[in-house]
């Protein structure tokens, strides 16, 4: 009875044991894949996401062979992870997230392709961490623009909050994901991070667990691209909010009804 006992709990440790590292080796693969997809993409400046963009981002996810099948209604899911640009410019360490979403019209068969998201502000990673982000409604999302020329060309403003991309069959070309959700893939961050408390902020931070080699290697791939480029303002502050200046203005403009006298003048912030 006893030595049943004992072969039962070994065997119940080995199969738990098992489970651990086949889900591990998962995330390690996922995270390889979107080192392999970034590399590839950002290698070829005249068919990657332009340097004035990358400049502005605040934020990069990547999402290696997001799956879309379906016959008039088709579903759309991937799992990618995001790194998000720290002060000194730096990137943080990256967090699991996933992505789903669906389209309804004429379609038919299964397609798989490689996805960038390249977030200009913090509002949308705020709203990931915070549960989840919807892309056009909770944050504007637009194809994004290819090559290094092509901002300069066109004199694009880069108004969105989010630009997507997509490579498929080779092809990498701005793609529209409006409707997709993007949410937090906390079990993946607690197999890989090995901490089941670990949270976004924390791997964010860095100051959970010590970031596996791969998660280092990605950071990397995509710092050898981007620390030359010098870091540009966004459109809006990185909180997502309009950034603030001083103005000055007549209290004549605030205050009815006008003055004749010399009017006062006030500046503030």
């Amino acid at each position: 009875m006893k030595h049943s006992m004992i072969k039962t709990l070994i065997i119940t440790f080995l199969i738990l044991f098992s489970s651990f590292i086949q889900a591990a080796t998962t995330q390690e693969k996922r995270m390889n894949d979107a080192t392999d997809v970034l590399d590839q993409i950002l290698r070829i400046p005249e068919q990657a996401v332009p340097p004035a963009l990358l400049s502005r981002a605040y934020a990069i996810a990547v999402f290696p062979n997001v799956r879309k099948a379906g016959v008039i209604i088709g579903i759309r899911r991937g799992k990618g992870i995001i790194v998000v640009r720290n002060d000194d410019n730096t990137w943080s360490n990256p967090s699991f997230l996933t992505l789903t979403g669906g389209s309804l019209g004429l379609q038919l068969g299964a397609q798989s392709t490689d996805t960038i998201l390249v977030f200009k502000t913090r509002k949308g990673v705020d709203g990931i961490s915070n549960g989840k982000l919807t892309l056009g409604a909770d944050a504007s999302i637009a194809a994004g623009p290819i090559g290094r020329h092509t901002a300069a060309a066109t004199d694009l403003r880069f108004n969105a909050e989010i630009y997507s991309y997509s490579r498929s069959r080779g092809l990498f070309f701005g793609a529209s994901l409006e409707g997709a959700t993007l949410t937090m893939d906390r079990r993946s961050n607690a197999i890989y991070y090995n901490s089941s408390s670990i949270t976004p902020d924390q791997i964010f931070s860095a100051t959970g667990n010590a970031a596996p080699n791969s998660a280092n290697t990605f950071v990397q791939t995509l710092s050898a691209q981007t620390h030359s480029l010098p870091l540009q303002p966004s459109l809006e502050s990185q909180t997502g909010e309009k950034s603030e200046e001083a103005r000055t203005y007549r209290l004549s403009d605030i205050f009815a009804p006008k003055y004749d006298e010399d009017e006062v003048i006030l500046e503030y912030k």
